[in-house]
């Protein structure tokens, strides 16, 4: 079984949507099995209480906190993250910052990497978040896979609507109001199952 685990961060929930999504994505591959873990929290309880994410912090709870030797066991990895000034989110940045050894160790050279994110706003730094990742992912040795044009949702110009070649993505609505849309939550689902099918692929061949 190829083993692809979904590490997300969310803190008003649109993230982890995506991230059930990516992960559905992935199980519909024969012989794949997805693992949805969250990084740590840097946040304290009153500074989310005050921001309005606990109840959306409390939804999430009962998903285990990702640890790094599940990182090098799996044959592909695919992080999401939300948009902060067009990038990677503190908690996202200081959960890779960690992965030192592992880098040190060479454990993710070969590994899938992939990237899906959320941004407040139609053009939020969604495609800057994704291909700013990606530089880690490189550093990492990782093989670093988008969102191809073959999901036809990506020409779909009657709606707005997140996902571009690099990723899969939702738009949250300024106030956080906006839920995934339909054709964003089949864009994750097609890029889990894309890489899943290429970390099949390149775990038979190994």
């Amino acid at each position: 079984m190829a083993k692809v685990l979904v590490v997300f961060y969310s803190m008003y929930g649109h993230v982890s949507r995506l991230a059930e999504a990516v992960a559905e994505g992935v199980r519909e591959v024969p012989g794949c099995e997805a693992a949805i873990r969250r990084v740590p929290e840097t946040l304290s309880e009153e500074i989310l209480g005050k921001m309005g994410a606990l109840d959306a912090q409390k939804a999430i709870a009962s998903i285990p906190l990702v640890q790094l030797d599940e990182l090098a066991s799996a044959d592909a990895i695919i992080f999401g993250t939300p948009t902060r000034f067009g990038n990677m989110c503190g908690q996202m940045r200081q959960f890779l910052d960690s992965t030192g050894q592992l880098w040190l160790n060479g454990s993710l050279v070969g590994k899938v990497g992939s990237v899906f994110t959320s941004s407040a706003t139609q053009h939020g730094g969604q495609e800057s978040t994704i291909l700013s990742f990606h530089i880690t992912l490189l550093h990492q040795g990782m093989v670093v896979v988008g969102l191809p044009y073959a999901f036809a949702g990506q020409m779909d110009n009657s709606q707005i609507t997140g996902g571009s070649p690099y990723g899969a993505s939702t738009i949250a609505g300024t106030d956080g109001s906006r839920s995934a849309s339909e054709n964003e939550i089949a864009g994750a689902r097609f890029q889990g199952a894309h890489v899943a099918r290429i970390a099949r692929k390149l775990s038979q061949a190994g």
